[in-house]
């Protein structure tokens, strides 16, 4: 019977209709270590009637868990396909795909009841972040039960948690128990109630075991009362019920009945069923046993001495070993580290890393590694060397790139170089210069590369020479430094080709096409696009997201806008399909960078600010919106626009590399120039001045050498590549200048263009320039041109000054209606085609002609996508964007 539980039951019972009408959520069941999560759950299933299927599978505290545990526990009632795809380690693009089939396709209603995953593994948790995606438009209802007091800001599991869409996700705390109730119970076994709530907190399963016939100490890591609630009960046990508790008790999670006998002896049936009875263990459907709480078997662990818990564990592992396949590798690794076999451990923990990482659980696969690394005093120098190597990478992967990685690697190129592997040596330098530089830190990157190119080049070529070439080329070209870029990533192609290393070709044609494309030369296209084809046949997934970020962002600052919007919107819808976030983010920034260069100001700041508005985001994935945020402010004339340039240009600077700072850097010349401080314009202009010319594309020149003029400075005429709306200006022909961004469609530039007209068309120039800055509410660049013309006699033929907020129609960054901005906000809700008619009492056809729409302009292929995106960019729904029409 459950106490003070009614509202949770109530809430689930309710979710799990709404999960009937196709409106799937998460529910987050949170609360302590013995709160009655397990308790209400089991409830709740029994209350569910025959509409429903109720699939549980729990997550285990060992070492290391199970790759998807959860998943194995529920596969048998999925399809027998997840079955066979879960024994061979399907990696995750085909595992989750296949698991939402089979969920969709499934008769009733799914009930997901994934327990205690406080302690899920890698694979797991991004099962549950893709679902979770997804849930919104599927019959079913996902349940998560955890520790809340176990999950901090910086637990795996609070970030996965995080990232789920707020519109999916239901919260359910269970607090714990009253003084009054703990009294009912008290009175109920006939028991004295006093002090008994104080000495539990409320905990129900501490309340049970103390009134089953505890007596508080103190001892131990486990709340005392707990340990002694839990030995009483095991003093009044048979000492053979003790003896096969305390086996059990290394083994977290459930023990087969089959496997118990093993290391047990034949009459462990007769003994478990008597545990059971006595209420110490529970059995699942298929007679698995496990303690009734896991702090039962944590106390009784506690009596058991550490040799006897080696002999346990060496048991479990031999009868393990002798079943063959039946059981995961992870328990192999998990009892030979708990019995402190060497030999074993070595051989099953690299096998097991192995299999977690093709599942993508690459947590799993560090943990696994990490237990290996205890024993590494006994291991060969060569996989000595080796299990540094794969540690160092899959910890760079999953966990963070700290010094204990770094030192790693470091032991890594110690103990190959020991064994003459220099080409293993030189490829661990290689990743040392990449985790420098993911950390920021340039000048050791820079110096590893180096070191790793100088020590491989002294060999025969081979695939790991090919991949440093490549990586010192992406380098040269994240620097500005193209003709360095373009040398080295030749080099790697040629090298790649040779040895057939398709991954290293599609990271370096990126690196050699983007630094031609900066360069002015367009034959870097053609790489560029080789670069994507190549990754997305082979799966590449990231290197085409690089694909498409570094096309973005050529086209937005070379105003080629059309290939511009194409690759963003590509972009975008495939990051988002892939999971991508990082790189969504980032693209999503030049984006908005896209819109203030069309002059869309407040399109732009809607874009930005929906960025900066999403949580743990890094500063690469920041620093576009931030960055486009601060113009767009100091363009709309608005107080805070300096303290952001100023924060923007301080994170650019933290970067090191000229792409963020010189744009920066040219913004704050801008502001100094409106508010016409030459002094300020001269400091920025001095920081310019000192940076390598070559940092600096054709555009970037260009605008340099014009913010120079407007300074006041001449520095003749301009260079053969300078492009034309910045040559007109600078061979003094402004109106040229504005006609020729007029025809790109950069209207802010042409305004600025126009101001710097000067004799008789001085006067209709400043007329111009007022009228295209105004009407793009550009106000601090518009009132500089007004004082101009006031300057030069010539605001005769100034438009009227305009009072009161500016009323500029406005539309929606991707062209929604305003129906349509509706409309995707129910899809994003989780309502299906029908609940949306009845919603907006319109027929079932015309809302489907809206949702075929809304798709295209977001250039998603399904609903799941399309709430992805809303999921990515919340400002796609927000309500202070406004419409060009409301289309029904």
């Amino acid at each position: 019977m459950l106490t003070e539980r009614d509202g949770p039951l109530k809430a689930l019972l309710d979710l799990s209709q709404s999960a009937r009408r196709g409106q799937g959520r998460v529910v987050l069941l949170g609360g302590e270590a013995g709160i009655g999560k397990t308790s209400l759950l089991e409830e709740f299933a029994r209350r569910l009637g025959p509409e429903f299927r109720v699939l549980r599978g729990g997550c285990e505290a060992l070492f290391t868990p199970r790759p998807l545990g959860p998943v194995q526990d529920m596969s048998a009632a999925l399809d027998p396909h997840i079955v066979e795809l879960l024994a061979r380690t399907a990696a995750p693009a085909q595992m989750f795909p296949a698991l939402l089939k089979a969920l969709s396709e499934a008769r009733g209603t799914q009930i997901l009841i994934f327990e205690d995953v406080h302690w899920a593994d890698h694979g797991t948790l991004d099962f549950i972040k893709y679902l979770g995606r997804r849930i919104g438009v599927l019959p079913a209802l996902v349940v998560l039960s955890f520790r809340s007091d176990e999950v901090g800001e910086h637990h795996p599991l609070a970030h996965v948690l995080g990232d789920l869409p707020s519109s999916v996700v239901a919260r359910l705390n269970l607090e714990p128990l009253s003084a009054e109730a703990v009294a009912s119970l008290a009175r109920a076994a006939g028991r004295p109630a006093e002090g008994l709530h104080r000495i539990t907190g409320g905990n129900p399963f501490f309340v049970t075991e103390l009134l089953a016939g505890a007596v508080a100490g103190a001892k131990g890591g486990l709340p005392a009362s707990i340990k002694d609630a839990v030995w009483a009960r095991m003093a009044r046990l048979a000492p053979r019920e003790c003896e096969l508790l305390e086996a059990i008790s290394v083994v977290p999670g459930t023990v087969e009945r089959a496997l118990l006998q093993s290391v047990f002896g034949p009459d462990s049936e007769e003994i478990a069923d008597a545990c059971v009875q006595h209420g110490v263990l529970t059995q699942d459907d298929h007679g698995a046993l496990k303690f009734r709480h896991e702090l039962a078997r944590q106390a009784t662990l506690a009596r058991v001495q550490k040799n006897a818990q080696r002999k346990f564990h060496a048991k479990f592992e031999a009868a393990i070993a002798a079943a063959h396949d039946t059981y995961p590798l992870s328990r192999r690794v998990f009892h030979s580290a708990g019995a402190e076999d060497a030999a074993r451990v070595l051989e099953f923990a690299p096998l097991a890393a192995r299999q977690a990482a093709r599942l993508g659980a690459h947590q799993e696969a560090a943990a696994h590694l990490a237990t290996a690394l205890r024993f590494a005093s006994a291991a060969s120098p060569e996989l000595a060397a080796q299990l540094h190597e794969d540690w160092a990478y899959e910890a760079g992967l999953s966990l963070s790139i700290d010094e204990k990685v770094i030192d790693a690697r470091l032991r890594a190129v110690q103990l190959w170089r020991a064994q003459g592997r220099i080409e293993k040596a030189g490829h661990n330098l290689h990743w040392l210069s990449r985790l420098h530089w993911y950390r920021g830190e340039a000048a050791q990157a820079g110096r590893y590369a180096d070191e790793a190119v100088h020590l491989l080049e002294a060999l025969p070529p081979g695939p790991e020479l090919a991949m440093s070439y490549s990586v010192r080329s992406q380098q040269h070209m994240l620097n500005d430094r193209m003709d360095e870029a373009i040398e080295w990533g030749t080099r790697a192609i040629a090298l790649a080709s040779q040895f057939g290393e398709t991954e290293t070709r599609a990271h370096a044609l990126n690196n050699v096409g983007t630094a031609l494309l900066f360069s002015g030369r367009p034959e870097g296209l053609a790489l560029m696009e080789e670069s994507l084809a190549l990754a997305r046949a082979n799966g590449f997934h990231e290197h085409a997201a690089r694909v498409f970020t570094n096309l973005a962002e050529y086209g937005v600052v070379f105003k080629d806008f059309a290939l511009a919007e194409r690759m963003t919107a590509e972009g975008i819808a495939f990051d988002t399909r892939h999971d991508l976030d990082a790189w969504t983010h980032y693209l999503v920034g030049r984006q908005a960078q896209l819109r203030m260069e069309q002059g869309r100001l407040h399109d732009a700041q809607t874009i930005a600010r929906g960025v900066l508005g999403l949580e743990r985001l890094t500063l690469v994935m920041r620093l576009p919106a931030l960055t486009v945020l601060a113009k767009v402010r100091l363009r709309l004339g608005e107080s805070d626009a300096r303290a952001l340039l100023q924060d923007a240009l301080q994170q650019a600077l933290a970067t090191e590399e000229p792409q963020h700072i010189v744009p920066m850097r040219l913004a704050l010349v801008e502001a100094a120039w409106l508010s016409n401080d030459i002094a300020a314009c001269d400091e920025q202009l001095s920081f310019l001045d000192k940076m390598d010319p070559a940092n600096f594309n054709p555009w970037g020149r260009g605008e340099l050498a014009v913010w120079r003029r407007r300074a006041g400075r001449n520095d003749g005429a301009p260079a053969a590549d300078t492009p034309e709306p910045y040559a007109a200006e600078l061979r003094g022909d402004a109106v040229a200048a504005a006609n020729a961004w007029d025809r790109l469609g950069v209207p802010y530039e042409a305004g600025m263009a126009l101001m710097q007209v000067q004799g008789a068309a001085a006067a209709a120039a400043f007329a111009r320039a007022v009228s295209t800055l105004e009407a793009i509410e550009a106000r601090p660049a518009a009132q500089r041109a007004r004082e101009a013309a006031r300057a030069a006699g010539a605001d005769a033929k100034l438009p009227p000054l305009r009072r009161g907020p500016y009323t500029t129609a406005r539309r929606h960054p991707l062209g929604l209606t305003a129906r349509e901005c509706e409309i995707l906000r129910l899809i994003a809700q989780g309502d299906s085609n029908r609940d949306i008619a009845a919603r907006l009492s319109r027929s079932p056809r015309t809302i489907e002609h809206h949702v075929s729409a809304l798709l295209e302009k977001l250039n998603a292929a399904s609903r799941m996508e399309a709430m992805l995106r809303v999921r990515n960019e919340p400002w796609l729904v927000s309500a202070d964007n406004p419409q060009a029409s409301a289309e029904n």
